[in-house]
């Protein structure tokens, strides 16, 4: 049996997603699996695999994937068997005119491969970030300007993703770039690298990086992300997502992911580290990205958060005693478990 390409569809908008999928089959000739034929599946990425290889002559599929599918999960179940299927593009529809509504939702969809929740908007830009096209649909209506920051910002979050602007009975002459490792590198991963170039600017769009080297101390930072970043007082923070490290847990490193009015930390790494190493192997590197970002002011906010010179020379076992508003964390044996 012959490798079939396949193109994913992604997005939050299903009556879009719909549309786009069925007229990018019909415009390629390839076989089109949709989202409403895999949404009862207890696992749509693995009914998809598994119905692609009948694509028939053309050798390619459409699928379109239900709402609640990670970007990161169809990229691993498509390349789990390369000889029978291939992922070759993955498109992200957005809807233009609630781009910016659709990242401050704060509802939460539960995951089927896991029985989780999380949250629609990560879904959402997690999706932009490991596409290689953006298409906007609904975009005529907004004002140029307005049209010119959300592709600015949707550049800065994806920075190798090629954006387009769809036009009804229009398909793209040329196809989308061919999924590739590098696509496996969101705008916060690439401004961490030192290598975020996004090609559209917009003056009011920019990302911001940031580094310390002392931990968090936690009951400060809920303080600055409640009071002062979500609220806007810094610009409207779209994404943040790096390495932190608070005071209360100094012995693991933690992911910072933040999308609108949703944040988690989550550990990295496992619970034995020495004394001298926590305190060799501690602070943040954090990505910004957003809408009339203020650097300075942030910067000084988030300075506030880490632990002052008295508070760092107290040690590790005095952190541990500091107010800690944040969910505990599994220990590694636990989450084994």
């Amino acid at each position: 049996m012959h490798t079939i390409e396949i193109t994913a569809v992604m997005g939050a908008c299903a009556p879009e997603r719909r549309a786009l999928a069925a007229r990018r089959a019909a415009h390629t000739g390839a076989a089109l699996i949709t989202a409403a034929r895999l949404a009862h599946h207890p696992d749509p990425l693995l009914e998809a695999a598994a119905l692609a290889p009948w694509a028939g002559a053309s050798r390619r599929a459409v699928i379109e994937l239900p709402t609640d599918v990670r970007a990161t999960e169809a990229i691993g179940a498509f390349g789990a068997e390369p000889d029978r299927v291939q992922l070759i593009h993955l498109v992200c529809v957005v809807d233009a005119v609630h781009f910016l509504t659709d990242v401050m939702r704060d509802d939460y969809l539960p995951m089927r491969s896991s029985g989780v929740h999380v949250a629609r908007a990560e879904l959402l830009v997690s999706q932009m970030e490991y596409s290689t096209q953006i298409v906007f649909v609904n975009w005529e209506s907004l004002p140029t300007a307005h049209l010119s920051t959300i592709m600015a910002l949707a550049n800065h979050l994806a920075p190798r993703s090629r954006l387009s602007l769809h036009q009804a009975g229009h398909e793209p002459v040329s196809a989308p770039p061919a999924l590739s490792p590098q696509q496996d590198g969101p705008g916060w991963v690439a401004l961490l690298n030192g290598e975020h170039d996004p090609h559209m600017s917009d003056p009011r769009v920019s990302a911001v990086r940031y580094t310390h080297e002392r931990p968090l101390h936690p009951g400060r930072l809920q303080a600055v992300l409640d009071r002062r970043i979500e609220p806007g007082e810094f610009g409207f923070v779209v994404r943040s997502a790096g390495f932190c490290r608070l005071a209360t847990r100094p012995s693991r490193v933690a992911s910072w992911d933040h999308i609108g009015r949703v944040i988690s930390f989550e550990p990295i790494g496992g619970d034995a580290v020495s004394a001298e190493a926590e305190l060799l192997a501690i602070g943040q590197d954090l990505a910004f990205i957003g809408i009339d970002l203020e650097p300075v002011a942030l910067t000084a906010a988030l300075d506030g958060a880490a632990l002052t010179d008295a508070e760092f020379a107290a040690g590790p076992g005095s952190w541990r005693m500091l107010p800690d508003p944040f969910p505990a964390w599994l220990s590694v044996d636990e989450s084994r478990g």
